[in-house]
């Protein structure tokens, strides 16, 4: 990213939140509400720590208040003001029972080949990041079926993450992870049903973390 290209700052989320409220007739608060969150969640004294620190709101408000609002995330994007393109980026996505196909993800885990659509998101900071749509029940109830998981392989990952790891064989998995060493991966199951995992690092491929989902 060149030096010059302006970065998305804590007040352009705040604020795109409250031109979605005013464009859809609901007060902060109000729109916190209709999206079955906390009144409060978008009140002034949330958006800095007690020390003044300046604090982002969480996605899951984020992807409730799209949802509860039938707001697209390009609206959302639309709302951001003094950014530019530079607040969001173009982010390939297939389905995620694509993604253990050969011909989607060079060696190093990135997207490739010419088989991607793509939807605009916010600016995660990573060129390589993509997205997965989920297919079926395996991954309830943390993802159902019709979600989409935005990846990002640059972003570092550590114990309890939510990950997508692709092994040696081909086969590619949501989970969380446990535990990651020299030796081998520890893979919690979103879903209670599926048993965990554990891999060995040989036999790895590449493993990156979960940024983002539209639930």
């Amino acid at each position: 990213m060149e030096d010059n290209v302006p970065m998305l700052r804590h007040s352009d989320i705040w604020s795109a939140i409250d031109r979605l409220a005013r464009d859809r007739g609901l007060s902060p608060s109000g729109l916190a509400k209709k999206a079955g969150l906390d009144p409060t969640t978008f009140n002034k004294s949330k958006r800095k720590t007690r020390d003044g620190k300046e604090r982002w709101p969480s996605t899951e408000s984020i992807s409730k208040v799209l949802q509860a609002s039938s707001a697209s995330l390009s609206e959302f994007v639309a709302f951001i003001g003094g950014v530019g393109t530079a607040a969001y980026q173009n982010i390939p996505v297939i389905g995620f029972a694509q993604a253990g196909t050969a011909g989607y993800f060079d060696d190093a885990g990135y997207p490739s080949g010419g088989g991607w659509d793509e939807i605009p998101f916010l600016n995660v900071g990573d060129p390589h990041a993509y997205a997965l749509e989920v297919s079926g029940d395996s991954m309830e109830p943390v993802y159902r079926d019709g979600d989409v998981i935005i990846v990002s392989p640059a972003a570092e990952t550590r114990r309890g993450d939510r990950v997508v790891l692709k092994s040696r064989d081909g086969e590619v998995m949501a989970k969380i992870l446990r535990r990651k060493t020299s030796y081998k991966f520890e893979l919690s199951s979103l879903n209670a049903e599926h048993p965990d995992r554990w891999l060995a690092a040989a036999d790895g491929e590449w493993i990156a973390r979960i940024v983002w989902a539209s639930q």
